[in-house]
């Protein structure tokens, strides 16, 4: 009876690795490349501007989500969606930095785990953040307790900042709500 109680202790405690991982449903589509981009996007000059679209598509090639995203080609990286200009309208803010300006870093040397919360309110490190309302579709999928995002300045909409996850390669506007 010992050898056989034995034997399955071992048996159970060989399957608790795979019993200890969490399933949440079908892995979201990976986009092409999710390492860090170098640097954000550069400032849209005026005269590039697109105007705001609702319900628009951003899955600019085959296999690419339908989010705001970064493309690697050619040595060139491309911010897709980052396009509209200082004049977007859905991000506006009346107090551009009210909760203050985030200086914890930023690109890919500064890689934050996010670790707990939701789009409306998230927070890594001690810092608070929100995604902007008008992105809050796009971060579907976002691992809220788990995902490692990148925090880049948004060089055209005052008070924002662009969140990057590194695991999507998608990326959102937020703002930052200040120290716990």
């Amino acid at each position: 009876m010992k050898p056989l109680i034995s034997f399955l202790a071992l048996a159970m405690l060989a399957t608790l690795p795979a019993m200890a991982q969490e399933h949440h449903g079908a892995p979201p589509q990976q986009h092409v490349a999710a390492r860090p981009p170098s640097r954000g996007p550069a400032p849209v000059r005026q005269e590039q501007a697109r105007p705001a679209q609702p319900n628009r598509n951003f899955s600019d090639q085959q296999g690419h989500p339908n989010a705001p995203h970064v493309d690697r080609q050619d040595g060139r990286t491309t911010w897709v969606g980052h396009d509209t200009g200082r004049g977007d309208a859905n991000y506006h803010l009346d107090r551009p930095f009210e909760h203050g300006r985030f200086t914890g870093g930023f690109g890919p040397s500064h890689r934050w785990h996010l670790v707990g919360g939701g789009p409306s309110r998230f927070w890594f490190n001690g810092w608070y953040w929100s995604v902007a309302p008008y992105d809050i579709g796009y971060a579907d999928g976002w691992l809220w307790d788990s995902d490692d995002i990148v925090i880049y300045p948004d060089p055209d909409h005052d008070g924002w900042y662009l969140a990057y996850n590194t695991r999507l390669g998608t990326y959102v506007h937020v703002e930052y709500m200040g120290p716990q």
